[in-house]
């Protein structure tokens, strides 16, 4: 093991967010150096902290947890979660809440700035990513209190039920649920019901899009805004970004066949509920927010996907954050550029939903 990897070993070893906070804040010059010069691939060159970073992260020894059960995995992905969180956004309150659903509760969390526009407010529901199989209130909770600060509205996180134990379409289901209970609840939580967004990363832009589809197709009432942040689009095929970025770039092609498989087993991928840009008409949806990474193996759909909306005629803003990796929402409170992907997206949420008042 050279030096340099010595040094980084014993950082992932012990000091976890300390350490990558520290690596984040050192010069670009330094950052490439440790992560082994300049990485480039499709005409794009990975940011160096994020290279660095991920050079970190692969020194933390223990199986990738495609290669274990659910529970286990989700275990892992809570440690990973801390590992990037970066400190506490603070100026936040959050407060825990359930929502009806047939059979039980769907948890949730609201999270309400100290700092408001002024009421009514609106409002981002908020679908964590994470395959439809990890991920939960916690992994998620840096990325909802940032979201709540930077926009100064209320966002609502969901924790819908996850797979195996619940598979396809249970996570739709609930995800539908809680945007309806939000729009019946408004008064309640003092937000306006005619600004209300989805919003998720991965698989949480996934359920993001069926929401905006199911809703507008049954009538609705609708989001106002649609926020899709690297979102899982289509579970029927692989696209050209897969082959470039199957492995080395956090997100695995892996990964999301270990997904992809605990969520609809064995079936096609073919329903709209579970690959939304198979839908046959797109018309009449939500105006969307959809951003990419580039080096990340749902590029391609992603993108994909906004060009279909933007030809229905559906207001599309596409933003492809080159240098960054799938994941880089849950990092905007440690490294410089991930927080400025995140600035940018809560900027982009802000005006477009203060755009409609009146």
């Amino acid at each position: 093991m050279s030096p340099i990897s010595e040094i980084l070993a014993s950082l992932a070893y012990g000091a976890g967010t300390t350490a990558l906070r520290g690596l984040a804040a050192l010069p670009t010059r330094v950052q490439q150096f440790g992560a082994g010069g300049p990485i480039r691939c499709d005409g794009l060159e990975l940011a160096p902290e994020i290279a660095l970073s991920l050079r970190l992260l692969g020194l933390v020894p223990g199986e990738s947890f495609e290669c274990q059960e659910p529970p286990d995995a989700r275990e892992v992905i809570r440690r990973e979660a801390r590992l990037f969180s970066g400190l506490r956004t603070p100026g936040v309150e959050a407060e825990d809440v359930a929502i009806p659903r047939p059979g039980g509760e769907i948890r949730a969390r609201l999270y309400v700035p100290s700092a408001l526009p002024g009421p009514p407010i609106p409002l981002v529901v908020y679908y964590h990513g994470g395959g439809w199989v990890v991920g939960d209130l916690e992994t998620h909770d840096p990325v909802c209190r940032f979201l709540a600060r930077e926009t100064g509205f209320v966002v609502l996180a969901v924790d819908y039920r996850l797979a195996p134990e619940h598979p396809f379409p249970a996570a739709v289901e609930d995800a539908v649920t809680a945007f309806r209970w939000a729009v019946q609840a408004a008064a309640t939580i003092d937000v306006d019901p005619t600004r209300i967004a989805v919003a998720g990363d991965s698989a949480g832009g996934n359920l993001a899009a069926c929401v905006a589809q199911t809703t507008a197709a049954a009538g609705g009432p609708a989001p106002a805004l649609q926020v899709l942040i690297y979102p899982v689009t289509d579970l029927s095929t692989k696209r050209r970004s897969y082959r470039l970025f199957s492995e080395g770039y956090f997100l695995t092609e892996a990964q999301m066949d270990w997904y992809r498989h605990h969520y609809i087993g064995e079936a096609d991928g073919t329903d709209p509920r579970c690959s939304p840009i198979l839908a046959p008409d797109l018309s009449g949806l939500p105006p969307a927010y959809v951003t990419t990474a580039g080096f990340d193996v749902l590029r391609d759909e992603g993108e994909e996907y906004a060009a279909r909306l933007d030809k229905a005629g559906v207001p599309t803003t596409l933003r492809r954050h080159s240098g960054l990796v799938h994941g880089w929402v849950n990092a905007v409170g440690l490294g410089r550029t991930p927080r400025r992907a995140g600035d940018e997206l809560a900027a982009a949420i802000r005006d477009a939903l203060l755009g409609l008042r009146g």
